[in-house]
């Protein structure tokens, strides 16, 4: 056998064994995918029924006094903002934050321009808490805040916001 006959078969055999694989992906795919979706019983087929509340105790969460504090105040002072304005600017979200009495020093936002001089397409704003940060995000007009653990920086955010 050729080398080239060989590189053609080893070319053949990878081929084969890539298709596999994707194939492979696509039915785990669509496997999860049907796994996600629910059919509609009728009544009759299945009773409603609900287990007795000692069956299931749920979970409680504790949500730390100052963090859900600092949440409600980005969240308002983020929805007042983009009532008046849907797209600040980066030291709008800042001054707003700091009225709304979060200490300077824990507020981070991101930037309001792209380096080329667009508007970006959402803004970023972080409120350091304790152990946590409180981010905010503002996009096309609508605000959206979470909660996540503080970086082993000490910081919100990744890197240099300037």
């Amino acid at each position: 056998m050729s080398r080239r006959t060989a590189q053609a078969n080893g070319r053949a055999a990878e081929a084969s064994i890539v298709r596999a694989a994707g194939l492979s992906l696509m039915v785990a795919a669509a496997l999860l995918m049907t796994a996600c979706t629910s059919t509609p019983a009728s009544s009759a087929a299945q009773p409603a029924t609900s287990p007795p509340p000692s069956a299931s105790p749920q979970a409680t969460v504790t949500v730390d006094p100052a963090v859900a504090a600092t949440t409600a105040a980005v969240e308002s002072t983020l929805k007042a903002v983009v009532a008046g304005n849907p797209k600040p600017d980066r030291e709008t979200l800042r001054a707003a934050l700091v009225a709304a009495d979060i200490p300077e020093a824990n507020v981070e936002v991101s930037v309001s321009r792209t380096p080329t001089g667009l508007d970006v397409d959402a803004m970023e704003t972080a409120a350091l808490t304790g152990e946590s940060c409180v981010l905010g995000q503002i996009r096309d007009g609508g605000v959206m805040v979470t909660v996540l653990p503080v970086l082993a920086t000490g910081k919100c955010f990744v890197g240099d916001a300037r």
